[in-house]
């Protein structure tokens, strides 16, 4: 797939500005689409308000997608919103139910498209774990069924919060390559491999 997958350790809208700069630059993006579906049950409102800054400093327009259920994934009008980006941010702390709520729906299958295009997907600490196949679970830190941009890999989001125990448990469940991301580190994955920006600890090797 000819774009670019970035999974930020998080820190969205806050961490990121020269990343986040060359990504729209390189994208050749006027507009970022924002998806906050991650923090549907949390405070959304703050992170809009984050992106809002953040698009100021980057002298750029934001579109913030309030897609926030299934049947909001499922219309054709908000799928049509991400398909005619060039650049889209996944955002917010809950990715089980960003996996439930874009998996299989009109909304995904335009992000796809995005990429396709050679755009960039960008997934922001728990949401960038959602992008992975296997991803993992912040209930428990087991492996679930992921969002699949990334095949192969599991991601520990703002791993530096994550306690000693709950790193051991990742390790002893992860049955792929497990990518310890800090907040301000990220990865991109972009047609012609792999590109680490910050520090971070991989067990295992990144899938090609």
């Amino acid at each position: 797939m000819p774009g670019t997958v970035v999974l930020q350790g998080g820190g969205p809208f806050t961490l990121h500005d020269d990343l986040d700069r060359r990504l729209v630059s390189s994208a050749g993006a006027e507009r970022v689409v924002v998806l906050p579906t991650a923090d549907a049950f949390e405070r959304p409102e703050v992170l809009i308000a984050a992106g809002m800054s953040w698009a100021e400093r980057l002298e750029i327009d934001i579109d913030v997608l309030m897609v926030m259920s299934r049947p909001e994934a499922m219309d054709a009008g908000a799928a049509e919103v991400v398909r005619s980006a060039r650049a889209v941010w996944l955002v917010g702390d809950n990715p089980i139910h960003l996996r439930s709520v874009v998996k299989d729906t009109p909304v995904w299958e335009a992000l796809l498209a995005v990429l396709s295009a050679g755009g960039v997907v960008v997934g922001a600490g728990p949401s960038a774990s959602a992008l992975c196949d296997p991803m993992i679970d912040p209930r428990g830190g087991a492996l679930a069924l992921g969002l699949g941009l990334v095949k192969g890999l599991a991601l520990v989001s703002q791993s530096e919060t994550v306690t000693a125990d709950r790193q051991a448990r990742a390790r002893k469940l992860a049955n792929v390559p497990l990518l310890f991301l800090p907040s301000s580190s990220a990865l991109l994955r972009t047609d012609s491999g792999w590109e680490s920006i910050g520090a971070h600890e991989l067990v295992g090797a990144l899938p090609n």
